[in-house]
């Protein structure tokens, strides 16, 4: 089996290949991605490290996102060795399902989930492994200067992360990090009704809902939506096909075609939902 390493260091997409015994094959450092190599279906998804942020307790989050080569295809790789997390202690919170590629300019998934490490983790890695078709792609996570990542603010363009509440008074949460809502229960079929209410100076915000882990199809009465601030709250629906332990994510952000690139600022959070016969 080719084992590949990759990563992401600010806006380039540099990977690095592990190549199997014997073989004769392009590094991937060699090789450029963008989308001329985009196809329909039968692509990997690429792990990317995103770079990493302090917390103030002095522990650091590791941010991780993905690239899902693959413009119709959606590919669920469920937890396990072909999706994995090592060390160990840190396996679970990454996702099992990745969305093909944007409709909208931004190209890719960026920091879905985060790790995060001890104040004293120093130059080891966390690593995170996908094998899509046969081939696992690795990417190391470092707390290492060069990958320093503002967070949830950057003061120098002036981006600003979103408040987001799943409650209208419930617990607020900012930054990648993200929140963990209660759990949801819904019979397969039934329509659940998501909503998360949104805190930003500016005029409006992006907000998308996807399946974030979970072994059935989820389908969304709208998955990406702009949300006033007059307004302040995002609602869409959403029903399982299969049931079983599922998490939703959203994010949110002022804008997915410019802050996205930019890596910086955006707020994760989480839905667990129980779904049953």
């Amino acid at each position: 089996m080719t084992r590949l390493r990759a990563g992401v260091g600010g806006m380039s997409l540099a990977l690095l290949l592990a190549a199997s015994v014997g073989a004769q094959v392009t590094p991937f450092s060699d090789r450029v991605f963008n989308e001329q190599v985009l196809r329909r279906s039968g692509q990997p998804v690429i792990p990317l490290f995103e770079g990493y942020y302090p917390n103030p307790d002095g522990t650091y989050e590791i941010c991780f996102g993905y690239f899902n080569l693959n413009t119709e295809e959606d590919v669920d790789i469920p937890l396990g060795p072909d999706n994995m997390i090592e060390p160990a202690e840190f396996d679970g919170m990454q996702p099992t399902h990745f969305d093909r590629v944007p409709a909208a300019n931004y190209r890719r998934r960026f920091c879905v989930f985060t790790v995060n490490v001890p104040a004293d983790f120093g130059e080891r890695e966390v690593r995170w492994t996908l094998n899509t078709h046969g081939e696992a792609i690795t990417t190391p996570g470092k707390v290492l200067l060069p990958y320093f990542l503002d967070e949830p603010n950057s003061g120098g363009r002036g981006i600003i992360a979103p408040v987001l509440r799943f409650e209208e008074d419930g617990p607020e949460f900012k930054g990648r990090t993200g929140f963990t809502g209660e759990r949801l229960t819904v019979a397969v079929g039934d329509p659940l009704t998501l909503s998360v209410w949104v805190d930003h100076p500016d005029d409006r915000s992006w907000v998308a809902w996807t399946l974030h882990q979970g072994a059935g199809r989820v389908t969304f009465a709208e998955s990406e939506m702009w949300v006033p601030k007059a307004e302040g709250v995002s609602t869409t629906t959403a029903r399982f096909g299969e049931p079983g332990e599922y998490l939703i994510r959203v994010q949110a952000i002022d804008s997915p075609t410019s802050s996205f690139e930019f890596h910086c600022c955006w707020t994760n959070g989480y839905i667990p939902v129980t779904v049953v016969q």
